[in-house]
């Protein structure tokens, strides 16, 4: 992958469609971007794109291989697999209830009472991970009127598929090796720790069986030139051992670190962070989930955790706590709906240090498109759908981006995107300068001979970037 700032934007986010997202980029950001990590645009039942049909086509709405292929000659790209689940109502499960529970297509799918060897218990319900509460299953019957369990880990939309079967695992890997082809760097392993199950355990991240499927996928990939990206939000010892075994890894820490080094203007558990975080990392703050809680405990303290969330909720423009509830169908008590932008009170300058700080992180800074445009809270489309998490989901009209990109902050912040984004000093090391007060942090970057430094004070969100004493931005 480039070295730059990477987008991640669904296929009718900026405009309505593939083309659309091409011009309004090449408009507005053609220097400021290197790679794009294009939503699922696939046929789906749900879920904005992840509860999918089929992998071997664009949906008709965003356009065709055609315009991925266009894209693919400017920007590298990143596509998403759905690796845990398919959807409710794609060609595949519609084959297996049409042909019978005892077919040959029942290796795609997770029997429930089969996996269990009968109805499992309460305490081994108890023991599995899970976001939603809710038993892991949907209930489907077949052509003939037999009715039976399929493991279903998320929405009714979205039925399991069985990576433990040989069936199972050619489908993985002949939908892996056609996104490669269609020229796909990085394939990102959506909710990938939950694919692998095993009876009496929590089924999530299994070991030693996870590793033997993210080589096998990896193994699937990697002839075309292309890589996978497992995406997990849990404690950060799991991005820290995925990166021991030379995978690359999101960075979900750091979204709340940086809002409680900005609430607080204190910047100690953040440099701790930096001290040991892996270095092959996508580096995020936002995306196009919550704000992740689970993904800091360890680095940050219980108590500061909670500070931070009940600062966001004190301060965070139209933000609240009901948002994040059963009343707007999100249950998930791991992650806070919100734009970033929102999330620090819609201040400019505190929004525009915490890019900074960004882009100076070890890894590649991977911006969501709302963040790009420092997007406040679309409570309109909130209310209106009733989903939490369309709070960060707004779709922005040509005539939208063509204002937003004209506000200062989002000039501000496209500068600092071209900058990440050509500076040879970042394909070098990261250092990091100790200065004398948890107000203020120093880093800097070095590769041959040319140095970049950023001072960014917590205190009055204010921030230098230089070079050979040459000030490039201030603010």
């Amino acid at each position: 992958m480039k070295n730059g700032v990477m987008l991640i934007t669904y296929p009718d986010s900026m405009g309505t469609n593939l083309s659309d997202l091409d011009t309004i980029l090449s408009k507005h950001f053609s220097k400021a971007l290197t790679s794009l990590h294009i939503l699922p645009f696939f046929p789906s039942s749900g879920d904005r794109g992840f509860a999918p049909y089929t992998y071997e086509e664009v949906d008709p709405a965003f356009g065709s291989w055609k315009d991925i292929d266009h894209l693919a000659k400017t920007y590298d790209l990143v596509f998403d697999y759905m690796i845990n689940h398919i959807s409710a109502k794609s060609p595949l499960l519609k084959e297996y209830l049409a042909e019978g529970p005892d077919s040959p297509s029942k290796d795609y799918f997770i029997d429930y009472e089969t996996f269990w060897g009968g109805e499992p218990t309460d305490e081994q319900i108890q023991k599995i991970y899970k976001r939603k509460p809710k038993d892991p299953y949907e209930t489907v019957t077949f052509s003939g009127g037999e009715k039976r369990k399929l493991w279903c880990t998320f929405s009714e939309e979205q039925i399991d598929l069985n990576v433990q079967t040989d069936l199972g695992e050619s489908f993985m890997e002949a939908n892996l090796a056609r996104l490669a082809q269609h020229g796909a760097k990085i394939i990102r392993l959506d909710a990938f720790a939950y694919a692998f199950k095993k009876k009496d355990t929590d089924c999530f991240f299994v070991e030693p069986e996870t590793w033997h499927l993210l080589a096998k996928c990896r193994s699937a990939v990697e002839k075309y030139g292309s890589d996978v990206l497992p995406e997990i939000h849990e404690h950060y010892s799991i991005q820290l051992k995925l990166a021991s075994h030379s995978y690359p890894v999101y960075d979900f820490a750091l979204p709340m670190l940086m809002l409680h080094a900005l609430y607080f203007h204190q910047t100690q558990y953040l440099k701790n962070w930096f001290a040991i975080c892996p270095r092959n990392q996508y580096t995020t703050l936002d995306t196009h989930d919550g704000i992740g809680v689970v993904d800091v405990y360890g680095l940050l303290p219980d108590e500061e955790i909670e500070a931070t969330k009940e600062h966001l909720y004190d301060h965070g423009a139209n933000v609240k706590r009901i948002y994040n509830s059963e009343t707007y169908n999100n249950l998930d008590i791991y992650q806070i709906n919100c734009t970033y932008y929102s999330a620090l009170g819609e201040d400019d300058r505190a929004y525009l240090l915490a890019r900074a700080v960004q882009f100076f992180s070890p890894g590649i800074p991977q911006i969501y498109y709302v963040g790009m445009l420092a997007g406040s809270n679309d409570l309109e489309l909130l209310e209106r759908t009733k989903e939490g998490r369309n709070i960060n989901r707004h779709y922005y009209t040509k005539e939208e981006v063509d204002e937003a990109v004209q506000r200062p902050v989002v000039v501000a912040l496209r500068l600092l995107m071209e900058l990440r984004s050509s500076h040879p000093a970042f394909d070098g090391i990261f250092q990091m300068v100790e200065p004398t007060d948890e107000e203020h942090l120093i880093i800097t970057w070095e590769h041959r001979g040319r140095t970049i430094t950023l001072n960014a004070d917590f205190a009055s969100y204010s921030f230098t970037i230089e070079e050979g004493g040459h000030t490039l931005m201030r603010l």
